[in-house]
């Protein structure tokens, strides 16, 4: 089976067409598709099945639990589907069976141990005050996304405890499950935490994990074995990011992802 995953197309304020991948079975969008919701639409009447991961921009200036059902409702209007902490189940066809298993996964700022959270937290205060959210009617902080993201990693493990026999396992996030997701222009800074999380140990349950937040490419195999023998999941990113900033070179919106 064959899919298409798009990301960080930010669409608020690049210019971009998104296009259907000839071959593709599905779409993956894995967040921070566009700020103002609007550049969704152009995803209605898509050819196959769209799968829909919010990311943090999906947020900016809105009240989480508020947003959470209208982005849903806005999702739906367009033939899309919105994961938050939900599996859904898909056949391919040649007869292959996939279950999506889908999160936004917030940071829990412990990608570098506990000690080091709080100065990860204060390097990610800056972008919640920038996301300018609210949760319950309070600031969503820094403390509120760590609620989220525990939230979100308990969801993730009970799911992926499951046996899913002859079933392949796709886990779709928007923050990336492993440092070696990092972005190489900034490495092991304690911002990085803001990214991506310590979900390595998870990775040898899935068979495919797509991930979107980090502005760069990536594509690499999780440690340990997977599920029926198999080797663990394979990790891809393929953001797209601001083309002022060079973050679209390399960048292929048609690149097919087999599973």
């Amino acid at each position: 089976m064959k899919l298409q995953l798009l990301s960080d197309l930010h669409l608020e304020t690049e210019t971009f067409d998104p296009e259907p991948a000839p071959g593709a079975e599905l779409l993956v969008l894995a967040g921070d598709i566009d700020s103002t919701w609007r550049g969704y639409e152009r995803f209605a009447g898509w050819p196959v099945p769209v799968f829909v991961i919010a990311g943090n921009h999906e947020f900016d200036s809105r009240e989480l639990h508020d947003a959470w059902p209208a982005l849903r409702d806005h999702c739906a209007r367009f033939g899309l589907r919105l994961l938050q902490r939900e599996r859904a189940d898909f056949t391919a066809a040649d007869g292959g069976r996939y279950r999506i298993v889908g999160t936004t996964r917030w940071s829990d700022f412990d990608l570098f141990g506990a000690a080091m959270r709080p100065r990860a937290e204060r390097a990610a205060a800056y972008f919640q005050r920038k996301m300018a959210a609210t949760r319950g009617g309070q600031p969503f902080d820094t403390a509120a996304v760590r609620e989220e993201g525990l939230a979100c990693r308990a969801w993730l493990e009970g799911v992926l405890s499951r046996p899913a026999p002859d079933v392949r396992t796709i886990v779709v996030t928007h923050f990336a499950p492993s440092l070696k997701s990092a972005d190489p222009r900034f490495g092991g800074q304690p911002g990085t935490a803001a990214f991506c999380n310590a979900d390595d140990d998870l990775l040898p349950r899935a068979d495919l994990w797509l991930h979107g937040h980090l502005h760069c490419r990536h594509d690499y195999r999780g440690p340990g074995v997977g599920p029926a023998g198999r080797a663990a999941a394979r990790v891809v990113c393929q953001a797209r990011g601001l083309a002022g900033k060079g973050e679209t070179e390399g960048f292929d919106g048609l690149r097919l992802i087999n599973v």
